[in-house]
């Protein structure tokens, strides 16, 4: 490789491994390969491709305005599914999947529920997940309600790329501010509206101010804040980017601090533009001269899979390797690759050979005759490069291009000269799915799948571990709809002397069911199988493999909903017993419960420790409440359990929102790592329906001319969750992890206590009450020794000089294990200024070996009564003349109601200490509102 070129592969290689599966480059200002895909589940209508790209298009000259000239959008492409017609404007996708997909224009997460958002479970700074955004949001139709799309984009963009979070709350939407009075929670506090009780019955509105709640001294649940139609505020795009005079992020000279936005408390009250301009993209790029061209636009059509499967074949896969490859490709070619697909296979030692050409699996006739395919023998030397030309060489023997292709690699063995190829992979525009066997595996060949988009998997020598079919069941097309995919629901492995049982239940819930396949291996001698279904029916039509050393059985239609039971019975000492289970969706027309695992990146190098995530959805609804557990196998096949919590503390961002998460620092030895998470769901599951923490906010309506001019309430529901309502069980692989310069044994104490993230504080009486979630000893695993408590009633000087700020005394403040629930309350001293308005607390953690966690969030009390709006029905109330109080206006008193409605109104005013006025419309068509 020339230097030019090695220095371009080394920074597409980092590039990917920092932005996980997303493929976005940034290249001269302009952000390059961005994925908006539509997902099969939308119905056809190529108005939605037109409408991405005004969106777009509109988007990329305010994302350069809004970045002070820095960033635009240079090239889109739009992923549209197989179910949708074809046409000679559409090409084949590359590398490009709905796998990397930065947007994905789907069905709402729930019905009615069109807000745009941010699929964001990480950290300040760190990049998200994908922006959601319904076809009817796409289409126009939601744009009164979230204002136009392309500034949309940008403020979800924001989202995505730069870890910001958002500067409004639905959870605090008023706040106790310095000024003494109640102001509406948002970023800058120049942004002008009222305050105001507003609901509709028909087409008849009424508006009244706001009261106060007498115990959190804010206003009732029911008061919104209705900004100004006509602004000259210019911030903040995280607030409300739908003003028409807002064109910026929040800078230094006006971030308001005093709100209890999402941002402040993720982002330790710095303001969205200091996180924008402390992100790599800002880093290594300069502002423009010169305008930037329109985004151009790359039309790819989904189309049937074609995938090479490449076989190591060499002396090193003897014997049990090899069997166990079989088994796992057999499960592979029998229950994971899709009917339609086009699949070819090539063996590889010191050189290739295709043992099959590309076959169209259409029924159980072409799964066999690729079965016939697989090796018997093994023996020679490892040259992967050969078996991946051999693959290239498949495909255009099948009259195809290699864009978009797959090959699944397994191999077990280094081979020195695997390097020489990634080049003309990487250009070949085909996806490398790279399952790594045991702890020789060429490392190179890792860089391959990342760099082409790939899994990278891998399996330890240890069979009962099933990792090997594990790895294979991962490989699902990245394409289909979700509803044609095979679903792990169970996958588990024992050691057992002759005579000894393996008994346990299969759980197979309402959404699955279709296709179901029991998969039995071992190692020495079939043993005996005992299945009974959900109705007790003993079920003994398993077809035995002697040969392959596995037995398997196939449920015709839809299996019943239920718990099986399984009992296998070892015949030999030492047996190695495994099975699996899988199935697809019951009704395509209803998603099933999915769960995705990950860790946040694919390499470490000791001490930094990994982040294990494990997202649990049905469709885009989170699933809350079920028990998840992380299986961790190192290199030698020692293994780790971890449960994931969705607690949000520690690694956790986020409480309830179908993400669980958890540190790992287990490391064992220097190596590769595999990550299979197990869930289970029962009595506690639940869909959750709130509400996604990042998203454009929901504007309620407008204030023009004095008026209220309301949108349509949003779809709410009466509950913040669904019960599941049964059983479930998945279990599903993550991409292999490679950890380095572990040192020797005992390690060093190298992990502080984890951050404290969900501190809370309130005034009760004359003392402060705190909350929070305790940390371990080591980030989120054992018990601290100590808290170190300080105030302060400046946040900035309590978050910056924590040390000089006032200490509380914790004496008998005694540490909880990780994951509890803490409670410290105490009274406040040493209140230096007389005016001071707030207390601001932070905390610190201290471990046994002196170690400090990072900062906590900054809780805060506020020390005073607000002043509210005066009640409406009082002397001197807030549509009086000259009433003081709420928060700024434009100068328009909103207590003045006049709207224009169709046919004849009689209104009749009654002077008392406000005005009231009621408004009878005889024929009418359009909405009324009085004030009240």
């Amino acid at each position: 490789i020339m230097a030019s070129e090695g220095f371009a592969f080394l920074l597409l290689l980092y590039l990917l491994q920092e932005s996980d599966t997303s493929l976005v480059r940034l290249s001269e200002n302009g952000y390059e390969d961005v994925i908006i895909a539509i997902d099969p589940a939308v119905p056809e209508d190529e108005t939605i491709i037109e409408r991405i790209k005004e969106m777009v298009t509109t988007a990329s000259t305010y994302l350069f305005e809004a970045t002070e000239k820095r960033f635009f959008f240079k090239n889109i492409s739009i992923l549209i599914p197989e179910s949708w017609k074809g046409g000679p404007q559409y090409r084949r996708p590359k590398q490009e999947s709905y796998k990397h997909a930065d947007v994905k224009v789907a069905p709402p997460a729930l019905p009615g529920r069109d807000e745009p958002y941010t699929r964001q479970f990480t950290e300040c700074e760190e990049k998200a997940e994908y922006i959601h955004l319904t076809p009817d949001f796409i289409l126009g139709k939601k744009e009164n309600e979230y204002g136009p799309s392309g500034k949309v984009f940008v403020h979800e963009w924001a989202h995505l790329r730069w870890g910001v979070f958002d500067e409004y709350s639905e959870d605090q939407p008023f706040y106790k501010a310095s000024s003494k009075k109640i102001e509406a929670t948002r970023c800058s506090a120049g942004i002008t509206g009222v305050n105001r009780v507003y609901r509709c019955q028909g087409d008849s509105c009424t508006s009244r101010s706001c009261r106060t709640n007498s115990t959190t001294k804010l206003y009732e649940k029911s008061c919104q804040f209705f900004p100004d139609k006509v602004q000259s505020e210019k911030a903040s795009i995280m607030y409300m980017q739908s003003i028409d005079s807002v064109t910026e992020f929040c800078k230094e000279e006006n971030h308001n601090r005093e709100a209890p936005t999402l941002h402040n408390l993720k982002c330790s009250y710095r303001s969205t533009w200091d996180v924008i301009s402390s992100s790599e993209d800002f880093i290594n790029s300069l502002p423009m001269e010169t305008l930037p061209s329109p985004p151009t636009f790359s039309l790819l059509r989904i189309s049937e899979r074609i995938t090479c499967l490449v076989l190591d074949v060499s002396g090193s896969m003897i014997s049990d390797r090899l069997n166990r490859m079989n088994q796992a490709a057999q499960y592979f070619l029998m229950q994971i690759i899709e009917d339609g697909s086009q699949v070819g296979m090539v063996h590889f030692n010191q050189q290739a050979n295709i043992k099959s050409q590309l076959i169209q699996i259409n029924s159980d006739a072409e799964r066999s005759q690729l079965l016939e395919a697989l090796p018997t023998v093994a023996k020679g030397g490892t040259s992967i490069c050969s078996g991946i030309r051999a693959a290239f060489e498949v495909f255009k023997n099948g009259g195809f291009q290699t864009d978009g292709t797959d090959i699944v690699l397994l191999t077990d063995g280094e081979d020195s000269t695997a390097k020489d190829c990634i080049n003309e992979v990487t250009e070949s525009g085909s996806v490398v799915h790279f399952i790594a066997l045991g702890p020789s595996a060429d490392i190179a060949v890792k860089n391959m799948s990342i760099l082409t988009g790939g899994k990278h998997l891998f399996a330890s020598d240890l069979a009962q571990n099933n990792g090997l079919i594990d790895a294979f069941g991962a490989l699902a097309s990245e394409n289909a709809d979700v509803t044609q995919k095979s679903l792990q629901l169970e996958s588990k492995g024992v050691v057992l002397n002759s005579g000894l049982w393996l008994n346990d239940t299969i759980v197979i819930d309402s959404t699955v069911g279709k296709d179901t396949f029991f998969l039995v291996t071992w190692m020495n001698a079939a043993p005996g199988i005992f299945l009974w279904d959900p109705k007790g029916t003993q079920i003994t039509n398993f077809t035995v493999d002697v040969a392959s050393k596995m037995a398997y059985l196939s449920i015709p239609g839809t299996a019943q909903v239920g718990i099986w039971t399984y009992s296998l019975e070892a015949k030999t000492n030492q047996e190695i017993l495994t099975i699996t289970v899988t199935s697809r969706a019951a009704n395509s027309s209803v998603p099933p419960i999915i769960v995705n695992a990950k860790v946040n990146r694919d390499t470490s190098s000791f001490p930094s420790p990994m982040i294990v995530y494990a997202e649990v959805l049905q469709g885009y609804t989170p699933i809350i409440g079920a028990h998840v557990t992380a299986i961790i196998e190192s290199n030698s096949g020692k293994t780790d359990e971890l449960e994931l919590l969705d607690n949000g503390a520690g690694a956790d961002t986020f409480k309830d929102d179908g993400v669980y998460s958890r540190y790992f620092t287990a490391y064992s030895e220097n190596g590769r790592y595999s990550l299979k998470v197990r869930v289970d769901g029962g009595a506690n599951s639940a869909r959750s329906l709130k509400h996604p923490s990042s998203r454009a906010a929901y504007i309620p309506g407008w204030v023009v001319n004095g008026e209220i001019e309301g949108n349509p309430p949003r779809p709410e529901t009466t509950q913040a969750t669904h019960p599941v309502l049964e059983n479930f069980r998945r279990t599903a692989s993550g991409d292999a992890f490679v950890v380095s310069n572990i040192p020797p044994y005992p390690l060093p104490d190298q992990y502080p206590p984890s951050q404290i993230t969900d501190l809370h504080a309130t005034l009760e009486g004359e003392d402060i009450s705190l909350t929070w979630t305790a940390p371990g000893e080591d980030l989120d695993v054992g018990k601290v020794q100590q808290y170190i408590i300080r105030i302060s009633e400046n946040v900035i000087d309590l978050r910056d000089n924590f040390d000089g700020a006032h200490q509380v005394n914790t004496t008998n403040l005694l540490p909880n294990e990780a994951n509890s629930k803490e409670t410290f309350a105490f009274k406040p001293e040493n209140i230096s200024e007389e005016n001071a308005t707030h207390i601001f607390i932070a905390i610190q953690s201290v471990d046994k070996s002196n170690l400090t966690s990072k900062l906590s969030n900054i809780a805060q009390v506020a020390l005073f009564t607000p002043q509210a709006e005066p009640d409406p029905d009082s002397p001197g109330g807030p549509d009086s003349p000259g009433s003081p109080g709420g928060s700024p206006h434009s100068g328009v008193s909103i207590s003045t109601i006049v709207l224009s409605v169709v046919g004849s109104i009689v209104l009749v005013c009654i002077i008392l200490s406000a005005t009231i006025c009621i408004l009878k419309n005889r024929r009418s068509s359009s909405r009324a509102v009085t004030t009240f």
